[in-house]
């Protein structure tokens, strides 16, 4: 080697004109572990000839009295010596080329007698010896002292995890234990990853292997979530989190922990653990690692265990203002789930009619209620137990019959708009009917003036109303107009007069009246008619009734009336009007007439004067 360095020595002198060769090595000295790779890249540049160049590699050991090993070259396949060569022959030693003027010499498993001084030489192609053509840098071996254990948590008592289930939405803690002693300063990165549970090429693309990292702590000791969307979403909402806990010696714990575990948890789990050191050029290199496999998970799916049920079951006749109370139990959730709930009341009509929600608990027990079908204060939705929920009426009226059904939703995690719940499950349907009194109920509508009504007078309606039934009864009732006689669909509702006595008028106008001039009738005045307020007529009424608690419901009886046409006849005095506005029209155009002869004519006489001059 003292021969090489010499010729180094002799420059560049020529510089400004020669272009000299380098060979360049990185900055030593190097730290690396016995048992891992040694991967040391070497280039030259400012040389002449050929493109592909030749290396050769050479060790001088510590104590050897600076003579050189041969160890592997590119253009001589006996170059190694005796130490090298069945490790050359077996690919354990080898040249890996990058390019033509840039190799790697790599060392697949490193050994303590490799330490020393490395020297990659390269031959001249050049037309004069110039530069320096070769150089070196020193590798010192370290022991393997890198050390990795799982540890057992309180949830996975046994010392493996091989055959361990956890249901869906259970926590996930897994430990791992690892040390490393070292005279140099070395940082340790941990990664926990897992095979299977989910499609391995979906979730690890382009990377060549089904590993899918889960979460790692890096050697600059920051944490980075896996790159698939199943980790980093739970990750940015704290579901996954990995913890360094420092164990007494040189041995640190990392602990994973998965909040609310899916079924695509299930798989083999994996903690990886690598060495690192910073090299003199100040980049990080893995110089050691280890993975130990920790062993299997199953987990089970909320949907498979998942059972809703509702009491009393099949079908419920009740006398109306009767209390019900409807039982929804959940169970197939086991405590260590903690899942969160969305729960639903779903009621059919009769007879198959449409279904409607009624009230929903969400996961933190906001109770919500569809208003337009739920008398407030009437109806009470609870957590009456663990896994019990019910839905009661302190008085049930017909509306409230019909066919109902629990319905459960199970979230792994808060429930967003977006997010797909983990599982769903509907009871089977309670068939609620409630036993009501026959009514029967009529409606009459008629003119209660003769039928000549003219513009400016008042347009009076009767609807005459006759309920058979038993007990106390209320009237509903409301007016409409239709005043396009070709289209009846384009109602206008005018006034309503609800159970409870309260009116409502829906005209513009304010001079309308309704009153009830005897019992049983409803009459609808329109003061001051106008001619556009003709058309047809029609009052519709509902009737209802009182139960035992003395609360209104509505009995679904109704009737609506025949069709009344009103037709409006103008003023006398409107009929003045015609001969007068006839008259001034001829007067008019018998004027305009005249004139204009009268003008036609002294032009003309006019023209024949200035003719004659």
């Amino acid at each position: 080697m003292a021969a090489r360095l010499a010729a180094a020595a002799v420059g560049c002198v020529l510089w400004v004109v020669v272009t000299c060769r380098e060979v360049s090595l990185p900055p030593g000295p190097l730290y690396r572990v016995a048992g891992f790779p040694l991967s040391l890249p070497c280039s030259v540049s400012g040389y002449d000839g050929s493109p592909i160049q030749d290396f050769e590699w050479f060790l001088y050991r510590n104590g050897a009295g600076g003579n050189p090993i041969g160890a592997i070259s590119t253009r001589d396949r006996n170059f190694p010596y005796a130490p090298f060569k069945s490790r050359v022959r077996a690919g354990e030693v080898r040249i890996e080329r990058d390019r033509g003027d840039m190799v790697r010499l790599v060392i697949q498993r490193l050994r303590a007698e490799d330490q020393g001084v490395w020297e990659c030489y390269t031959p001249s192609t050049d037309a004069r010896y110039l530069g320096n053509y070769s150089s070196t840098v020193t590798v010192n071996v370290m022991p393997d002292t890198l050390q990795v254990s799982y540890v057992a948590s309180s949830q996975m008592s046994s010392r493996s995890l091989a055959g361990q289930s956890l249901p869906e939405g259970a926590e996930l803690e897994l430990t791992c234990a690892a040390s490393v002693q070292s005279e140099q300063h070395t940082h340790l990165s941990v990664t926990f990853s897992a095979r299977g549970g989910v499609d391995a090429a979906a979730v690890d693309a382009g990377r060549g292997h089904n590993l899918r990292e889960i979460i790692s702590i890096a050697q600059d000791q920051s944490v980075v979530p896996g790159r698939s969307k199943l980790y980093a979403e739970r990750y940015a909402n704290r579901g996954i989190i990995l913890d360094k806990r420092k164990a007494g010696g040189e041995r640190d714990l990392y602990v994973l922990r998965i909040a609310q575990v899916v079924p695509q948890d299930g798989g083999a789990y994996f903690c990886n653990v690598a060495q690192w050191i910073r090299d003199p050029q100040g980049e990080w290199e893995k110089i050691a690692q280890r993975t130990l496999e920790l062993g299997n998970i199953t987990i089970t799916p909320l949907a498979d265990t998942l059972t809703v049920t509702v009491t009393p079951e099949g079908e419920v006749s009740l006398p109306i203002g009767s209390p019900l109370s409807l039982s929804c139990a959940i169970s197939g959730i086991s405590p260590s789930s903690r899942p969160y709930m969305l729960i639903q009341w779903l009621r059919g009509g009769p007879g198959g009619g449409a279904e409607l929600s009624l009230a929903q608990m969400a996961p933190d027990g906001v109770v919500s209620w569809r208003e337009d079908i739920v008398r407030k204060g009437e109806v009470s939705f609870e957590k009456e137990a663990e896994g019990r929920y019910t839905l009661r009426f302190f008085s049930s009226h017909p509306a409230d019959a019909g066919l109902y059904q629990c319905a459960v939703s199970i979230y792994t995690g808060l429930p967003s708009v977006t997010q797909i719940p983990a599982a769903n499950q509907r009871s089977n349907g309670v068939n609620i009917k409630l036993k009501m009194k026959a009514v029967t109920v009529r409606a009459v509508a008629g003119l209660s003036e003769g039928p000549t009504l003219r513009r400016g007078h008042t347009i009076s309606l009767l609807c005459n109303v006759s309920v058979e039934t038993v007990g106390l009864t209320q009237i509903e009732m409301r007016w409409l107009a239709f005043h396009n006689r070709e289209d009846l669909s384009s109602e206008t509702v005018l006034v309503e007069l609800r159970h409870d006595g309260t009116t409502s008028f829906h005209s513009n106008r304010s001079d309308i009246s309704l009153d009830q001039p005897t019992l049983g009738t409803y009459r609808l005045r329109i003061h001051n008619a106008r001619m556009e307020e003709q058309g047809l007529y029609q009052c519709q009424v509902t009737v209802w009734g009182q139960d035992q608690h003395g609360a209104w419901y509505n009995t679904g009886a109704s009737s609506h009336s025949s069709l009344v046409q009103v037709y409006m006849y103008s003023q006398a005095l409107d009929l003045l009007f015609i001969p007068i506005l006839v008259g001034v029209s001829s007067a008019l155009f018998v004027g305009v007439t005249v004139v204009a002869a009268v003008t036609c004519c002294f032009m003309s006489r006019l023209a024949r004067k200035s003719a004659r001059k």
